[in-house]
């Protein structure tokens, strides 16, 4: 096989041609995970009922001592209490309760099979996935600097190309700073 700019993009996409699927559709997902998150749909929902409560009783040890009672097996990520309502959030679970009637809901959350798995993509920071990546970035350079050779004459690079790159490149910027 020859070195050639069409030979070296072809076979780098191909080979990360998965990655690249997977990529976009974690990336939708994670676009609109505010209406509907893989890693997150809701599995069960439960109402529960609990003894009133003052919101100044509201403390870790009250926290550790619902968990218990309510036999909930996951890791405590926060709480806090807005008004009357105490809001516990674990990795798998939300808990809504009002303090004064004692009355909430107990939200259990499952990961959408494969599509769920797709998005820990995006968000994994272990070494060797961090390793892989950069390797995938670099990939990905040089998909795109071998694309911009590929094409020869009146739609090549030169002529044509460099027009949709530099919209492609203006594009994400007007959004970055329209958005920030």
């Amino acid at each position: 096989m020859k070195l050639t700019a069409r030979n070296t993009h072809r076979d780098i996409a191909y080979f990360y041609l998965g990655l690249i699927i997977a990529f976009s559709f974690s990336g939708i997902f994670l676009n609109h995970r505010q209406d509907w998150h893989p890693r997150r749909y809701k599995a069960d929902i439960k109402e529960i009922t609990i003894a009133p409560v003052h919101k100044d009783s509201v403390n870790d040890a009250f926290i550790a001592s619902f968990t218990a009672q309510q036999n909930i097996k996951d890791n405590l990520r926060r709480f806090a209490v807005n008004g009357n309502t105490l809001r516990i959030s674990y990795v798998n679970h939300d808990v809504d309760i009002d303090l004064g009637t004692g009355s909430g809901t107990l939200v259990h959350y499952k990961i959408t099979p494969v599509l769920g798995q797709m998005t820990i993509l995006h968000v994994d920071t272990s070494k060797w996935w961090i390793y892989y990546s950069d390797v995938f970035g670099v990939a990905m350079l040089v998909i795109a600097g071998t694309g911009m050779f590929i094409v020869k004459g009146e739609n090549s690079f030169r002529r044509r190309g460099w027009k949709l790159a530099l919209a492609g490149l203006v594009f994400p910027l007007i959004f970055l700073f329209l958005l920030s």
